[in-house]
């Protein structure tokens, strides 16, 4: 069942959507933080490059999980109040665009500070845009609050779901879920 139902997420939408937020978790626990020079410290090079991958991964599922967006149908967002579903609409917009700009603030700062992206296995791309430091440093401090701020949304997006089953007694979780977990609608 790779499409999606009018009840649940198909297996395919699911990966995209578990996926992402495993990436995300990891490369906020492994991104070196700190100023530029304890990031580009060659004793931080492993966390680094496992950050800078992890990143990527990011951008190009969320890229995949977009096209597949197109192509495949929904569930029914159920019954909810008009803000419910607005707000529900705010965040997933936001979490996509936010999806997009911290992998794009984190590639944007590094090449203007003048570093290239070094990812796993050594493999380096080098910036093949001019230096401007200054720039560079302030598009990486976004960077940083972008991170944090995708985390905290994420959280309240899973804080919702679970308010959802909970306490909602809806099937909102439950369409996001694999079928082989063993949780049921209350």
């Amino acid at each position: 069942m790779a499409n999606s139902t009018t009840s649940r997420y198909g297996h395919l939408a699911q990966l995209f959507h578990w996926t992402t937020a495993i990436l995300v978790l990891a490369a906020f626990i492994y991104g070196p933080g700190g100023s530029e020079l304890r990031v580009y410290l060659p004793s931080r090079d492993f966390e680094r490059q496992l950050h800078e991958t992890l990143g990527l991964c990011v951008f190009a599922m969320v890229a995949l999980r977009l096209m597949w967006r197109w192509f495949d149908t929904r569930p029914a967002a159920g019954a909810s109040s008009a803000w419910m579903a607005l707000t529900a609409k705010l965040v997933q917009l936001s979490l996509y665009v936010l999806l997009f700009a911290v992998p794009m603030s984190a590639i944007a700062g590094a090449w203007l500070e003048g570093h290239p992206l070094t990812l796993l296995a050594g493999i380096e791309i080098a910036p093949p845009i001019g230096i401007s430091h200054d720039l560079g440093a302030t598009i990486a401090e976004i960077h940083t609050w972008l991170g944090d701020a995708i985390l905290w949304l994420a959280g309240l997006h899973a804080a919702a779901a679970i308010f959802h089953h909970v306490i909602l007694k809806d099937r909102v979780l439950l369409t996001m879920l694999p079928r082989w977990l063993p949780l049921r609608q209350r």
